[in-house]
């Protein structure tokens, strides 16, 4: 039960562990939906969005799409399958809406400058590459989703778009690029402490920094008894909720494992480190607007896709270039090098080396990104902008990624590049595993969650309505209703301050 039935109970309604984007968006969506819920929010830093929400570690594209290659894969057939593509378009759409709402309602007092309009491109070269993403613009422009993209081979064109990218390059290399005004770089940190600001103004929700959650019980009367320690003191208590949501990030996975729920077990994580080269020179940051993905290396995880990227963080212009892949056994960025030998369970163990030997290219990827020296990963920036100079770039350290490794029908186990929500049958308690795309789709996400683990509630006229409202294409398909996207992307765009297209119908 999402309340309390009696007065004898004490506790919360609902706790989320976790402060990052996604706890925040659903302590916002419960308390629109039911104003009266008692919520109590810990998180084991001092202060929210410190891991993967925050724009240095990983969130900060608006992915939607329109440039990330990994999303649009190849078939052996040599079609491409630009079914996730639509989905996480869609799905970032769907965010759009619901920020609007929030934006346009007074719920978080941000500067609109928290979402930008940026181009987003695509940039490849060699002769297969371009034949590829050829073939990949032509089928995208069969979905209204991506018009008002443009493609172009004219290297005068790309010197327009992506100067510093094609500066210095050979006349005689084969180069292509996709163009799409209408992408976004969004600020996750500054989102997201913007939510739990509004949550901490709203009676009955409470937000503890400091606080970690060691143990999950559920007991007989189905609420759950949490163990939780004061990262600071030692200090412990108990605490009883009704619903639990576990959106610790990298964490959630062994605060699963704890729960020991049917539907948690089976499942392992595989964590990836990411490093950035950060532009320090600021001509050469004025000189380059956009965010222009590039082909993975055979074998890389979905993170790990090169990108030369425009960001705007605490108000200031910044250029990223990567990430560099790497291995480590954290699982979150301030975590503990035991967190991976300690996820290893009887439960798990199967579906994990399964998964392992499945993905030695992955592994020997990986390998490969650590051992490479300053030069070498120079060497890779320069492959994307060939006069880039050593003395103007710094190495800084992302966050971690925990890619999901579950059993499967057809295998002991595999290895999952994406996210998904693991909810008890009953519906009281959910996790939140995986990565990319991540905060981009939180709103698509925490939907999803509200439908597993509450599926009487979303039935009811009084949620329903609430959700059209903050959602207005809430339960219809933007792929597939051409005039409902045209009028959500312009309803957001004029809320959000975005870039508009005028030849979307």
């Amino acid at each position: 039960m999402l309340r309390r039935n009696n007065t004898e109970h004490t506790g919360p309604d609902v706790v989320l562990i976790g402060a990052g984007i996604m706890s925040a968006t659903l302590g916002v969506l419960l308390k629109q939906l039911e104003p009266d819920l008692t919520i109590e929010i810990y998180e084991r830093l001092d202060e929210a969005a410190a891991e993967s929400s925050d724009a240095w570690n990983n969130a900060g594209t608006g992915h939607a799409a329109f440039c990330e290659l990994n999303y649009t894969p190849e078939k052996r057939n040599g079609s491409i399958d630009t079914k996730k593509a639509v989905q996480i378009a869609e799905s970032f759409d769907i965010s759009r809406q619901f920020w609007a709402y929030l934006v346009s309602n007074d719920l978080i007092r941000l500067p609109l400058n928290f979402i930008k309009s940026i181009p987003h491109m695509s940039f490849v070269w060699g002769d297969k590459n371009v034949d590829f993403l050829r073939k990949r613009y032509d089928e995208m422009q069969e979905c209204h989703l991506f018009k008002g993209m443009l493609y172009s081979e004219d290297k005068e064109q790309l010197k327009q778009w992506m100067p510093l990218i094609m500066s210095g390059r050979d006349d005689a290399e084969k180069v292509a690029a996709t163009y799409m005004p209408i992408g976004t770089d969004v600020n996750f940190g500054a989102l997201t402490r913007g939510m739990f600001h509004y949550l901490q103004q709203q009676p009955g929700v409470n937000l503890y920094f400091g606080q970690e959650v060691r143990k999950l019980r559920q007991e007989d009367n189905g609420r759950w008894r949490l163990k939780i320690k004061s990262v600071a003191t030692g200090d412990k208590k108990k605490v009883h909720a009704g619903f639990v949501f576990i959106g610790a990030g990298g964490g959630a996975l062994p605060l699963l494992m704890k729960t020991g729920i049917p539907e948690g077990k089976g499942y392992g994580g595989f964590p990836v480190s990411g490093q950035w080269l950060k532009c320090t020179n600021p001509e050469v940051i004025e000189k380059h607007h956009g965010k222009v993905y590039g082909k993975a290396a055979v074998g890389s995880p979905p993170m790990s896709v090169p990108h030369l990227d425009t960001r705007f963080i605490n108000e200031k212009k910044e250029l990223l270039f990567g990430p560099y892949a790497g291995f480590t056994t954290r699982f979150l960025k301030q975590g503990s090098y035991l967190d991976l030998p300690l996820s290893v369970k009887v439960g798990n163990l199967r579906p994990m080396v399964a998964a392992g030997l499945k993905n030695i290219p992955l592994t020997k990827y990986l390998i490969n990104q650590v051992r490479q020296t300053p030069e070498d990963k120079m060497m890779a920036l320069r492959e994307y902008m060939p006069e880039a100079k050593q003395e103007d770039w710094v190495l800084e350290h992302a966050g971690k990624r925990v890619q999901v490794i579950k059993k499967h029908p057809d295998h002991v186990g595999v290895l999952e590049f994406g996210t998904e929500v693991v909810s008890a049958a009953d519906g009281s308690l959910a996790a939140l595993l995986g990565a990319s795309p991540g905060a981009s789709t939180a709103v698509s996400i925490m939907l999803t969650l509200l439908h597993k683990c509450f599926p009487e509630k979303v039935k009811t006229t009084k949620w329903e309505s609430m959700l059209k409202e903050m959602i207005p294409s809430y339960e219809q398909s933007l792929a597939d209703n051409q005039e409902l996207l045209r009028e959500v992307r312009a309803y957001t765009a004029d809320v959000l301050g975005l870039e508009t297209l005028q030849h979307t119908t």
